[in-house]
């Protein structure tokens, strides 16, 4: 079956117009999206010249250049340069200015304040070059305001941002904003074999920014699918190190999740506290409770990490195995119930304070499970998309199998395979899976080292193998 082409209008903002010379514009005030052009950027290999066309930079504004336009206080940012300088001894402003993520021009009117307020002593110069910064210390006063900072709060580290400014970052980069066509998610799933009707349902759901539910068999590939969906997104987006809600800091950029984005040559600097990235895919397996998608309080160290889906804003979120977390998947549906129907997620501080947040994210619960054992009606509406991904036909299977020799360096059988599969599958009665393939060919690797002999297709060592596959039996599906 051929796909058909995925709608392209969304319910988003409209896209920012792209310039008309060659080399990138300089960022606006605003901070409005850029949009580089082919021959200033490096294109990746699996993106096609269309997709690199509509790639968009959504990017913060400029530097701060004083200390108001940090949206923060000066007695906060006087406490997270004392707490600073209290870890790091005597420093410069350009070595104070690397760890808070701001201008050494602002980190000098700060050394300026401290010093007026006897927090901070000149220690001469960094070296003999005149021209070399002057290095600071603590005073005792210093020292003492330092130590009351860290009983509030123990966060050394980038300045953080503020919420309003957080907020209008993630909505000025919607995922609505990308848009996926029929060559790009067939360049994206060229390591896979999945059919045409797979994808014509998946161009959809990802172009809607919407919910979607990827049900079947074990070992299909549903999570694979997520990700290389993932990789099909070609725009880039920021993300804070932290954010400032009601003088408490939550740090969100995470490095093992969030992909730093090389940016064009030719782009104005942007306010050191955001990182470029590309669109997220966090994936939350079996091990996801309820209330690892709150904020998490740090007792000791006094300040809050973001959750996992909140840091795949702008991105997709993968519930893996939803069915096998510890509660029911209808406690998680009513979780999200609001943030999914629309599009705000509400978290509390421990003092009580409660705020909102956009969520604004792709979620892709994938399961074993068929959609009725999941939970209630008005739960399963709320995800908009419920895709069945079928287990291998006959053909694919075999592709699949010929594709994991070919890549081992064992000698493709074609009279053995149609043996074992009309045995094993057939007659059987087994469900096929995509997963087989390889978890078969790896144990003929080690019978073989055991045997001492060359891996090779036979039914004597397939069989063998076959005493370790966990196959399902087939049963009734609704796709």
């Amino acid at each position: 079956m051929t796909d058909p082409t995925p709608p392209a209008a969304k319910d988003a903002e409209p896209q920012p117009a792209k310039p008309a010379e060659p080399s990138p514009p300089p960022m606006a005030e605003d901070a409005e999206p850029a949009v580089p052009t082919p021959d200033t950027m490096t294109v990746p290999s699996n993106q096609t010249r269309a997709a690199l066309a509509r790639q968009q930079l959504f990017l913060p504004g400029k530097p701060p250049k004083t200390i108001s336009e940090t949206g923060l206080s000066d007695a906060y940012l006087i406490n997270l340069v004392c707490k600073v300088m209290h870890s790091g001894g005597t420093m410069t402003p350009a070595e104070i200015a690397d760890v808070v993520k701001l201008p050494k021009l602002v980190c000098r009117q700060l050394i300026k304040l401290m010093t007026e307020k006897m927090l901070v002593e000149a220690q001469g110069l960094e070296t003999s070059d005149i021209k070399s910064d002057i290095r600071y210390s603590l005073t005792d006063l210093g020292k003492k305001w330092a130590l009351d900072a860290m009983m509030v709060s123990q966060y050394v580290g980038p300045a953080p941002v503020t919420l309003k400014v957080f907020e209008e970052q993630i909505r000025r980069q919607s995922i609505n904003h990308e848009e996926v066509h029929r060559s790009e998610l067939d360049a994206g799933f060229s390591h896979l074999v999945i059919p045409d009707i797979l994808k014509a349902q998946l161009g959809p759901a990802v172009n809607s920014g919407r919910s979607m539910l990827l049900y079947g068999e074990p070992g299909n590939g549903k999570t694979s699918l997520a990700e290389a969906l993932g990789g099909t997104f070609v725009d880039v987006i920021s993300f804070p190190y932290a954010i400032l809600v009601g003088n408490q800091v939550i740090r969100f950029h995470d490095d093992t999740l969030h992909e730093t984005a090389d940016l064009p040559p030719g782009i104005d600097p942007i306010d050191p506290r955001w990182v470029p990235c590309n669109r997220p895919v966090v994936i939350a397996g079996g091990e996801l409770t309820l209330d690892m998608l709150d904020l998490r309080f740090e007792q000791t160290a006094r300040f809050y990490e973001a959750p996992m889906h909140l840091k795949a804003l702008g991105g997709i979120f993968v519930l893996d195995d939803f069915g096998r977390q510890v509660e029911v998947p209808q406690a998680y549906l009513n979780r999200w119930i609001v943030p999914l129907e629309k599009g705000f997620d509400i978290l509390s501080l421990h003092t009580g304070k409660k705020f909102s947040v956009p969520f604004d994210q792709l979620v892709v619960f994938s399961s074993n499970m068929l959609p009725e054992e999941m939970g209630d009606d008005a739960a399963l509406r709320r995800i908009y998309f419920k895709i069945h991904v079928p287990s291998p036909t006959r053909e694919d299977y075999l592709k699949i199998f010929r594709d994991v020799c070919d890549a081992q360096g064992i000698d493709w059988n074609a009279e053995v395979m149609d043996a074992f599969f009309q045995r094993k599958y057939e007659e059987g009665g087994f469900v096929t899976s995509g997963a087989h393939p390889g978890f078969l060919v790896q144990h003929i690797f080690a019978a073989c080292r055991y045997l001492e002999r060359e891996p090779e297709l036979s039914m004597e060592l397939l069989d063998l193998a076959w005493r370790n596959v966990a196959a399902s039996k087939k049963r009734s599906i609704r796709a």
